[in-house]
Protein backbone atom coordinates (compact mmCIF):
# COMPACT_ATOMS: atom_id res chain seq x y z
CA UNK A 1 0.00 0.00 0.00
CA UNK A 2 1.32 3.20 -1.16
CA UNK A 3 1.53 5.74 2.08
CA UNK A 4 0.45 8.73 -0.41
CA UNK A 5 -2.62 7.56 -1.52
CA UNK A 6 -4.10 9.09 1.54
CA UNK A 7 -5.32 12.78 0.77
CA UNK A 8 -6.37 15.46 2.86
CA UNK A 9 -9.34 18.30 1.79
CA UNK A 10 -8.74 21.45 3.52
CA UNK A 11 -11.11 24.27 3.16
CA UNK A 12 -10.43 27.48 4.84
CA UNK A 13 -13.27 30.34 4.69
CA UNK A 14 -14.26 33.80 5.61
CA UNK A 15 -18.17 34.08 5.50
CA UNK A 16 -20.30 37.07 6.52
CA UNK A 17 -22.16 37.03 9.57
CA UNK A 18 -24.16 40.18 9.82
CA UNK A 19 -27.62 39.48 8.56
CA UNK A 20 -29.57 36.42 10.08
CA UNK A 21 -30.19 34.58 6.75
CA UNK A 22 -25.80 35.09 6.75
CA UNK A 23 -25.94 34.01 10.09
CA UNK A 24 -27.86 31.00 9.07
CA UNK A 25 -25.73 30.29 6.15
CA UNK A 26 -22.65 30.24 8.03
CA UNK A 27 -23.86 27.42 10.72
CA UNK A 28 -25.64 25.49 7.62
CA UNK A 29 -21.87 25.56 6.41
CA UNK A 30 -20.72 24.37 9.78
CA UNK A 31 -23.11 21.31 10.20
CA UNK A 32 -22.23 20.67 6.85
CA UNK A 33 -18.76 20.33 7.55
CA UNK A 34 -19.35 18.34 10.65
CA UNK A 35 -21.97 15.62 9.34
CA UNK A 36 -19.46 14.83 6.57
CA UNK A 37 -16.97 14.09 9.14
CA UNK A 38 -14.50 17.18 8.80
CA UNK A 39 -12.50 18.19 11.87
CA UNK A 40 -11.89 21.40 12.54
CA UNK A 41 -7.99 22.19 12.94
CA UNK A 42 -8.42 26.21 13.48
CA UNK A 43 -11.27 28.60 13.32
CA UNK A 44 -12.82 28.72 10.14
CA UNK A 45 -9.92 25.94 8.75
CA UNK A 46 -11.54 22.50 8.43
CA UNK A 47 -10.23 19.04 7.08
CA UNK A 48 -10.98 16.06 5.89
CA UNK A 49 -9.55 12.79 5.04
CA UNK A 50 -10.15 11.13 1.71
CA UNK A 51 -8.63 7.61 0.64
CA UNK A 52 -7.77 8.28 -2.88
CA UNK A 53 -7.37 11.10 -5.34
CA UNK A 54 -11.09 9.80 -6.74
CA UNK A 55 -12.30 10.01 -3.05
CA UNK A 56 -11.31 13.75 -3.32
CA UNK A 57 -12.82 14.59 -6.40
CA UNK A 58 -15.80 13.26 -5.08
CA UNK A 59 -15.72 15.37 -1.89
CA UNK A 60 -14.41 18.31 -3.54
CA UNK A 61 -17.34 18.16 -5.90
CA UNK A 62 -20.07 17.99 -2.60
CA UNK A 63 -18.14 20.60 -1.01
CA UNK A 64 -19.11 23.11 -4.10
CA UNK A 65 -22.39 22.22 -4.06
CA UNK A 66 -22.96 22.80 -0.58
CA UNK A 67 -20.53 26.14 -0.16
CA UNK A 68 -23.00 29.37 0.75
CA UNK A 69 -23.17 31.88 -2.24
CA UNK A 70 -21.58 34.62 -0.40
CA UNK A 71 -18.08 34.60 1.40
CA UNK A 72 -14.46 33.56 0.65
CA UNK A 73 -14.20 29.55 0.66
CA UNK A 74 -11.08 28.29 -0.04
CA UNK A 75 -10.15 24.89 -0.27
CA UNK A 76 -6.55 23.04 -0.98
CA UNK A 77 -6.23 19.04 -1.98
CA UNK A 78 -2.82 17.80 -0.19
CA UNK A 79 -1.39 14.04 0.38
CA UNK A 80 -1.14 12.62 3.66
CA UNK A 81 2.44 13.23 4.25
CA UNK A 82 2.41 16.77 2.67
CA UNK A 83 -0.07 17.04 5.66
CA UNK A 84 1.31 15.51 8.44
CA UNK A 85 5.07 17.64 7.78
CA UNK A 86 2.61 20.45 9.29
CA UNK A 87 4.16 22.00 12.27
CA UNK A 88 2.53 23.48 15.15
CA UNK A 89 4.26 26.30 16.37
CA UNK A 90 1.51 26.93 19.70
CA UNK A 91 -0.60 24.75 21.54
CA UNK A 92 -1.44 20.78 21.00
CA UNK A 93 -2.64 18.61 18.54
CA UNK A 94 -6.54 18.27 18.84
CA UNK A 95 -7.14 14.32 20.18
CA UNK A 96 -8.79 14.59 16.51
CA UNK A 97 -5.92 15.29 14.56
CA UNK A 98 -4.02 12.37 16.47
CA UNK A 99 -6.26 9.84 15.68
CA UNK A 100 -7.00 10.46 12.21
CA UNK A 101 -3.60 10.04 11.17
CA UNK A 102 -2.19 7.37 9.07
CA UNK A 103 0.64 6.77 10.94
CA UNK A 104 -0.98 5.15 13.78
CA UNK A 105 -0.61 1.66 14.26
CA UNK A 106 -3.44 -0.52 15.88
CA UNK A 107 -1.79 -2.71 18.34
CA UNK A 108 -4.70 -5.43 19.43
CA UNK A 109 -4.21 -8.88 21.26
CA UNK A 110 -1.24 -9.57 24.27
CA UNK A 111 -3.93 -9.76 26.55
CA UNK A 112 -3.82 -13.47 27.10
CA UNK A 113 -1.15 -15.60 27.87
CA UNK A 114 -1.54 -18.52 25.64
CA UNK A 115 1.84 -20.15 26.78
CA UNK A 116 0.56 -21.59 29.90
CA UNK A 117 -1.89 -23.76 27.95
Amino acid sequence: MEKNRFMRLIVMFDLPMETKLELKNYRDFIKYLKSEGYIRLQYSVYSKLCINSDSAKTIEKRLIYNAPAQGDIRFLIVTERQFQNIIQLNGNYSLQEQITTTDLTLMIGGLNDESNL
